[in-house]
C-alpha cells in the first residue's frame, strides 16, 4: 500500500512541479496568440459505486490540447491508483465498468487509459442560437486489464455539444453522446448514453476567476446496476489573459454508481 501512495505522490508532485513552472514561463506572454494548452487536475474519489467495500481512486488526468480555428484536439494520459477495488471489478476511469461479489479486495496502480478528443466547431453561435459542435472520443486501452485498471479494450464515442452566452458573464453549456463499449471476454457489457449540461458563471468584480456548476451522468455499462451521476463545482483563477491558471472542483455523487465524494485541483498553461 506504502508503494502505491508513494507512486501517486511522485506522479503528483512532479506534474504539479511540471505546471508551475510552465505557469511562471508564460505569465509573461499573455497578450499573445497560442493555440496550445496542458494541463493535469489529480483528484481523489471515495465510495462503495455499488459494491460491498468502500473504493478509494486516485485519478491524475494529464492533457495536452490543440485549438485552431473550428477544429480542437485533446489527448488525456492518465495515472490511477485504486484500493479496496474487489476482485475481478474493473475501473473506468474514477469510476466501474464492471462489479464482482467476490469479497477479496485488492490494491492496484499503474497507467490508465488513453483518450483522445477531436471537435469540431460547426456552427458559430449567434443570438439566441448556440454553437454547435460534433465530437469523436477514441479511448485506447492502455490501462492494464490484469490489474483492473481497465477492460483492456477500446471504446468509441460520438457525440454533440452546445455552448451558448446569457449576457456578458453567464455561458451556459451541454453535451451528448453514444459510446460503444470494449466488452472484453467474461464481461456482459453494453454500450452507454453519455450526458451533461450546466454553466460557467465569470464572476464580473474579477474577470479572472469563473465558477461553473454541472451536472454529469451516463448509463451503466454493466447491467443491472444505476449508472454515474453527479453534481460538480468548480472554481478557476486565471493567471494570464490567454487562460493559464489553477483549479480546484469537488464532485457529489447522487448515484450508487458514483463515488460518495471527490475533491481535485490542479491546473493549465495555455501557450
Amino acid at each position: 500500500m506504502r508503494k502505491t501512495y508513494r507512486a501517486f505522490l511522485f506522479y503528483l508532485v512532479i506534474s504539479n512541479i511540471f505546471l508551475s513552472s510552465l505557469l511562471f514561463l508564460t505569465t509573461a506572454q499573455a497578450d499573445a496568440k497560442h493555440p496550445l494548452t496542458v494541463g493535469s487536475v489529480p483528484a481523489w474519489f471515495s465510495g462503495n459505486y455499488g459494491t460491498a467495500h468502500t473504493l478509494n481512486i486516485f485519478y491524475v488526468p494529464t492533457y495536452i490540447q490543440y485549438k485552431k480555428k473550428r477544429l480542437k484536439i485533446k489527448l488525456t494520459m492518465t495515472y490511477e491508483s485504486v484500493s479496496g477495488l474487489p476482485q475481478g471489478a474493473i475501473l473506468a476511469g474514477s469510476n466501474l465498468s464492471s462489479r464482482t461479489t467476490q469479497s477479496q479486495t485488492r490494491t492496484a496502480s499503474g497507467i490508465g487509459d488513453t483518450w483522445l478528443t477531436v471537435r469540431y466547431t460547426a456552427i458559430h453561435g449567434k443570438g439566441v442560437h448556440p454553437s454547435i459542435h460534433p465530437y469523436l472520443k477514441v479511448k485506447f486501452a492502455t490501462a492494464s486489464s490484469t490489474s483492473g485498471l481497465g477492460t483492456g479494450k477500446n471504446d468509441y464515442e460520438l457525440g454533440v455539444g452546445f455552448d451558448d452566452r446569457i449576457g456578458d458573464w453567464t455561458f451556459p453549456f451541454a453535451h451528448i453522446g453514444y459510446r460503444f463499449v470494449g466488452k472484453p471476454a467474461g464481461y456482459a457489457l453494453q454500450n452507454i448514453a453519455t450526458y451533461d449540461f450546466g454553466a460557467s458563471v465569470v464572476l464580473p468584480q474579477s474577470r479572472s476567476n469563473i465558477v461553473t456548476a454541472m451536472f454529469s451522468g451516463s448509463q451503466s455499462e454493466e447491467k443491472g446496476y444505476a449508472g454515474p451521476a453527479d453534481i460538480i463545482v468548480a472554481w478557476n483563477h486565471n493567471l494570464t489573459k490567454t487562460g493559464s491558471g489553477i483549479q480546484v472542483y469537488f464532485d457529489k455523487g447522487l448515484t450508487h454508481g458514483s463515488a460518495n465524494y471527490g475533491v481535485g485541483i490542479g491546473g493549465q498553461v495555455v501557450f
